[in-house]
């Protein structure tokens, strides 16, 4: 039998961090093995989910590129399939009707001298006669279907993952497949579809070992084998707590948004609690499909770093074509009010050169607006670190009058290119005993505001004569 693994979120809210790399693994593993990647959208909680919720998985999948084969199949269109097989455990003898009332099962929490907490459901309906179960459910009483755990039984499997699990069913509850308005469960649905779908490897979260113990229970029930399980950790943030919305942006198209390439994201994700073979860090093209292993998956929690993924994210970045940025960093540049339409006519090759000048030290495209602002503006202000490393209050009289012999250089200076740029700054070092550095990095707070910054003369001809000589000129009025 081929392989056919699925990704079932529950559309109440958008793709996740956590989500895309349970996707991820499982694309991933369908790739490698020539199997198929089906997504399936588990919407039956009809309270909470929403269409605008779908969208944004959709969507979230689709800027990972995670193409999927089959669906996206919507688990509420299935209903009458899984209340079928809810009649089948019935009335093979593995399920039963409750009629206890959420009143009475509150108030048997409350009583029970364990604690509420320690409380399950006592298994009272049960015992009911099934006779006569049936005829008050004919008379309309409002009931529940359970499942009738078996007593003293060990629940095993083996764990792709964390290896073999065994759990005694005492401490499994009778847990509920239908509720009494006839809707399926978590647990009912996700066996009936992935039974009815084929499904071979089941690879999500380890927060749902618990539930994978009651699927393998209604799987026994119902006499069909079930599908491997592979469990994967969790994914904390820095503080060692389950990611959330405090630890920065945890949606998807958030990422998309600020900057983010698909494939760094995609190479990230990989390496949240997996382990390649290598310590390759960056892969590109096919290279994660064809290194990827879920037998090397970690049980130990991954954890978010933000700067990790932002530096694969630049060296994703470097690697491109600058055409290949064109449309994204436009795009940044029109978000932050710096875009003119010049930059696509014939200013086009500058605003080329510019990307291949910035991309080896930027990580993420909104930062070609955030940290190259000055080559689209001359309204940007110096960094405050810059100016006390570059600008100082000591000797700011004998720094102002070599920048105002070198921007009277720069105003004659012809070619203005690499080499004369160069050299007339390193002549007005000499002339005013100077350190090279100390000119260049003032000539640097004077042109980008910043303490770092591509080399110095590529910035120059880039801005131009003009732009570099009114600039020189505001940091000389700064030093006055």
């Amino acid at each position: 039998m081929s392989t056919r693994v699925r990704f079932a979120p529950s559309p109440t809210g958008y793709l996740h961090i956590g989500g895309a790399r349970t996707a991820l693994f499982n694309y991933l593993f369908a790739r490698q093995t020539g199997g198929s990647f089906i997504l399936r959208i588990e919407d039956t909680d009809a309270e909470r989910s929403s269409p605008e919720m779908t969208q944004g998985i959709l969507t979230g999948l689709s800027w990972l590129g995670l193409d999927w084969d089959e669906g996206p199949i919507f688990q509420s269109e299935r209903r009458d399939l899984h209340r079928q097989v809810g009649e089948k455990l019935l009335d093979g003898g593995h399920a039963y009707r409750c009629f206890c009332t959420s009143r009475q099962l509150e108030e048997r929490k409350a009583s029970f001298a364990g604690g509420e907490n320690a409380w399950s459901y006592d298994g009272m309906c049960r015992r009911l006669d099934a006779s006569d179960a049936l005829r008050r459910a004919k008379d309309g009483q409002a009931h529940v279907l359970r499942l009738k755990v078996p007593t003293g039984r060990k629940v095993r499997f083996k764990d792709w993952v964390y290896g073999k699990v065994e759990v005694d069913s005492q401490t499994v509850e009778d847990f509920i497949l239908l509720r009494s308005d006839g809707m399926p469960t978590y647990h009912l649905a996700v066996v009936t579809d992935d039974s009815d779908l084929g499904i071979t490897h089941v690879i999500r979260g380890v927060d749902h070992l618990g539930n994978t113990v009651k699927h393998l229970l209604i799987y026994q029930a119902l006499g069909i084998r079930p599908p491997h399980h592979a469990h994967l950790p969790l994914i904390l943030g820095q503080d060692r707590k389950r990611l959330s919305k405090r630890h920065g942006a945890t949606s998807v198209l958030e990422y998309s948004q600020r900057g983010f390439l698909p494939a760094a994201m995609r190479n990230y994700l990989a390496l949240l609690g997996w382990s390649p073979k290598s310590n390759q860090e960056i892969y590109k093209g096919r290279e994660l499909t064809q290194a990827f292993d879920l037998k090397r998956v970690n049980k130990a929690d991954a954890v978010f770093d933000r700067q990790k993924l932002e530096w694969l994210n630049g060296k994703h970045l470097s690697d491109k074509a600058p055409d290949e940025l064109e449309a994204p960093v436009r795009q940044a540049l029109e978000k932050a009010g710096l875009w003119k339409q010049a930059y696509a006519a014939e200013r086009h090759q500058w605003f080329l050169d510019i990307i291949r000048l910035l991309q080896p030290r930027m990580k993420t495209f909104s930062e070609f607006a955030e940290l190259g602002r000055a080559y689209f503006s001359d309204d940007f202000e110096y960094e405050q670190a810059a100016v006390e490393r570059f600008l100082p209050a000591q000797g700011q009289s004998e720094l102002a009058a070599a920048l105002e012999e070198l921007r009277s250089h720069y105003s004659a200076l012809h070619p203005f290119d690499l080499g004369s740029s160069e050299e007339a700054l390193r002549e007005t070092c000499r002339r005013h005993q100077i350190k090279p550095g100390a000119l260049i990095g003032a000539v640097r707070v004077a042109l980008t505001g910043h303490a770092v910054a591509p080399g110095i003369f590529d910035v120059i001809v880039q801005l131009g004569r003009q732009a570099t000589v009114d600039r020189l000129g505001r940091v000389i009025q700064f030093l006055r």
